[in-house]
């Protein structure tokens, strides 16, 4: 198990021997996290860092439990000093305060009526050598199961010809995740973990490499849920436990009908908050 030191938030060495001038935003961003780890004493067991490429594109593709699921995972790419490009959505970038250090660490905008530009901005980042990091599931999984995967992912690799590195991260929700407070319990345990490549075959197509993928995320979800070092403490805390583990968690059924009523409530939110502008538009000319 691994705790984030004060040491390792001054290490010099710690972005590799000549780390690139423009991400000075993003070192200084991992640094912070690094201290926010540190005070939460959060315990990590990172397994499969060196399937991460040291040089060259590639896509890490992992499933979401939690709001903090990206800082992990960019945990475990630092030992091969590379800096992890996370595709978000657009919302974002558009926050006061989030938006400009999601434009400074060169992360990517995702805007739903508009994807393609997003996918033409991951692909240029693979062939340009970067690590891309996708949460190919689009939102956080209410089972904590693998859900349905969105083919881009797969795409964007087969287009970039570059590998997919699947990953499995777990534990973050007790942190924090969807529909349930911020709990900032110290010593919290988070299992991060890597698999071998999944490499594109000679004229596969996008939903065979996406199968593959899939199969290798759900057996390291698996492998990190059953290895987890900490247990429930009763049987109110069975919630971040999956159902087929025993535990309260939806089942992935009952989860993707809860992701169906947020969305319809989503919608219904954004049309009323664009009826109130064009009302304030109306008022102001009146």
């Amino acid at each position: 198990m691994y705790t984030a030191s004060w040491h390792d938030v001054v290490r010099r060495d710690l972005f590799g021997p000549s780390p690139d001038p423009r991400d000075r935003p993003y070192r200084f961003v991992v640094r912070l996290a690094l201290v926010v780890f540190r005070l939460l004493r959060l315990q990590f067991d990172v397994r499969g860092s060196e399937h991460v490429p040291t040089s060259g594109g590639a896509v890490v593709c992992s499933n979401h439990v939690s709001f903090l699921d990206f800082t992990f995972l960019g945990l475990a790419a630092l030992p091969r000093h590379r800096l992890v490009r996370f595709m978000a959505k657009a919302s974002v970038f558009a926050h006061w305060f989030a938006g400009p250090f999601m434009r400074a660490m060169r992360h990517i905008p995702v805007d739903r009526k508009a994807g393609a530009a997003a996918f033409d901005a991951a692909v240029r980042a693979l062939k340009d050598g970067e690590v891309v990091g996708v949460f190919p599931e689009a939102t956080i999984s209410q089972s904590f199961t693998v859900k349905d995967l969105k083919a881009g992912a797969a795409r964007m690799a087969l287009d970039a010809g570059v590998p997919i590195v699947p990953a499995a991260v777990w534990g973050g929700h007790r942190v924090a995740t969807k529909k349930h407070p911020v709990d900032l319990t110290r010593g919290r345990a988070v299992t991060v973990l890597l698999g071998e490549p999944v490499v594109p075959l000679p004229g596969e197509r996008p939903a065979a490499l996406l199968a593959r993928t899939r199969v290798a995320m759900e057996a390291l979800l698996d492998e990190a849920q059953r290895t987890y070092p900490q247990q429930p403490s009763g049987p109110e805390d069975l919630w971040w436990v999956p159902a087929h583990l025993g535990g309260t968690a939806p089942t992935l059924e009952e989860a993707t009908a809860r992701d169906a009523q947020d969305a319809a409530g989503q919608r219904v939110r954004a049309r009323t908050s664009r009826r109130a502008r064009l009302a304030r538009r109306l008022r102001r000319r009146g």
